[in-house]
């Protein structure tokens, strides 16, 4: 399977995107989990990248394309993958369709901003493990402490309203387009067009997955 997730920040990608990887074998590449490394890295592309997110702004198409192609020409993507933060662009579309990518299905996770701005600002991360909480439906058991181990808790710059709300502007700007370009092949009758699994990411987590996982079941 050659899987796109689509959505705005905060839908839920990453928390699909582990179910589907699951139960189809295929690795989970999220390019935002690539830039993080690349930024705890210190290298001058991570300097570049923290910048541009820091300040709410999409990542420079070629940084991108360079890190997904270095990706998928990994051993474990043979038999498929799932993007999850790829393609955000047109020009990062068009330049999968050059490179021979073989998209075969889009999933589309549908969410309103209001909802995702509450989301995302509320949350905070336990860095050095990676643990998320919540401060409305998910919050730690002390206040502004890693359950685990008792350290502090902190907030994302990429989590802060503001940023957030202008990480949706560029969404609404750039990226959801890809959303009606996807539609569009699928419906055109073009039979190398990707198939498109549309849900709404504001039911439960379950409830999503369920859903996606049994139109994929009924692809493949």
């Amino acid at each position: 399977m050659y899987a796109i997730l689509l959505g705005p920040p905060g839908a839920g990608k990453g928390t699909q995107a582990k179910y589907i990887a699951k139960r189809y074998g295929i690795p989970h590449i999220s390019t935002g989990n690539m830039l993080r490394r690349a930024i705890e890295e210190n290298t001058t592309l991570g300097k570049r990248i923290k910048e541009s997110i820091s300040r709410g702004e999409l990542t420079p198409d070629d940084v991108i394309i360079d890190l997904v192609k270095e990706r998928i020409a990994k051993s474990d993507c043979k038999n498929g993958f799932l993007f999850d933060g790829v393609p955000r662009t047109m020009v990062q579309v068009r330049a999968l369709e050059e490179a021979g990518v073989p998209i075969k299905v889009v999933i589309i996770i549908d969410c309103s901003d209001e909802e995702i701005v509450a989301r995302i600002s509320n949350r905070l991360i336990h860095f050095r493990s990676g643990r998320i909480y919540h401060a409305i439906s998910n919050p730690p058991k002390e206040e502004g402490k890693d359950d685990e181990t008792g350290e502090p808790l902190a907030q994302r710059d990429d989590d802060k309203e503001e940023v957030v709300r202008n990480r949706l502007g560029i969404y609404h700007r750039v990226t959801a387009e890809l959303v009606d370009y996807y539609l569009e092949r699928e419906s055109s009758g073009d039979l190398t067009a990707p198939k498109c699994i549309r849900v709404s990411g504001e039911s439960a987590i379950e409830e999503i997955c369920d859903r996606i996982l049994a139109e994929l079941d009924a692809l493949w």
